[in-house]
């Protein structure tokens, strides 16, 4: 069977540790390596030749954006498959990375169905889907990926939420695990933060009430939804700053859920998150965001 390869490309260890295990599930005989950053990516494609690159917009060193150019620019790339999987969903960034010659985009939290689902596309048009399962090649279709539409009309659609939810009055008895270990981590050197965000979690989002913020997690409090979020579920918190309206799209992981009242059909449910980046950028924004003590919601449609 011919070898297939694929470098990730994120200076997350839990991002890449998921596309990872999603992808050994699915492609067991797929080769894969990662690099923390897109100047590792460099050094790695420099030397060696991939079949697939998924890879991060904001890392340190060398975002994703800078290497995909970098990468086009070299002989022989034009046919191989280059795919974003990042936070940023706004129209100026996806128009920004067709015109560097991105593949294909994948938007954070995934889950691994829609992952796979682009994966095998880009390896289909490639033509090396086929090696992968073990058949003879099929001819090169055509990816016709020079529009906005081609590039994000395959995402799920999710419509922006209804009006951010009232923060909710205090409850005095203490609260009761839902779905995470019986002792709720607390998050370290956390500041009280004033103001609202975004949660998204593969499929589903939710407005929330930050109660607390540091530069390693946050403690959210959320509306109950359809369904719980669900611990090690990985997600994107949205954070805007009153000062100047910048966002910041901070990845991260459900550590712990504990409802805000103890019963079982409680309404309102506490989410710790640990954020995964280790972009400098980012850090030095929560810093800011932290510091000013108020945090402005943020809607991003068809982020």
């Amino acid at each position: 069977m011919a070898k297939v390869s694929v470098l990730i490309v994120d200076d997350a260890p839990f991002i890449r540790d998921l596309i990872k295990k999603a992808l050994r599930s699915h492609f067991p005989g797929l080769q894969i390596e990662e690099a923390i950053n897109g100047r590792k990516a460099q050094q790695m494609l420099s030397r060696a030749e991939f079949d697939l690159i998924l890879c991060d917009w904001e890392m340190p060193e060398m975002g994703g954006l800078e290497l995909l150019k970098w990468f086009r620019g070299q002989p022989g790339t034009g046919a191989t498959p280059f795919v974003m999987v990042t936070s940023r969903g706004d129209k100026e960034n996806v128009v920004e990375a067709i015109q560097a010659g991105v593949s294909d985009y994948v938007g954070k939290p995934f889950s691994n169905e829609q992952l796979i689902a682009k994966v095998k596309k880009a390896l289909q048009r490639s033509g090396r889907l086929a090696l992968l399962q073990g058949g003879a090649p099929k001819p090169t279709v055509s990816s016709g990926l020079d529009t906005i539409a081609n590039l994000t009309g395959n995402r799920r659609a999710e419509p922006p939420p209804s009006a951010p939810p009232p923060k909710p009055r205090p409850i005095a008895p203490p609260a009761v695990s839902a779905s995470a270990p019986a002792e709720e981590a607390p998050v370290a050197a956390a500041e009280s933060v004033r103001g609202q965000a975004q949660l998204r979690l593969p499929g589903q989002q939710f407005a929330c009430v930050i109660k607390t913020l540091s530069l390693r997690d946050a403690l959210v409090v959320v509306r109950r939804g359809e369904r719980m979020p669900q611990v090690f579920e990985s997600g994107v918190l949205d954070l805007e700053q009153d000062s100047d309206r910048s966002v910041a799209r901070v990845n991260a992981y459900v550590h712990a859920v504990a409802s805000m009242e103890p019963k079982m059909d409680c309404e309102w449910v506490k989410v710790t998150l640990k954020f995964v980046d280790q972009d400098p950028e980012k850090l030095d924004y929560l810093s800011r965001l932290i510091a000013s003590g108020t945090a402005q919601q943020h809607y991003s449609p068809g982020a």
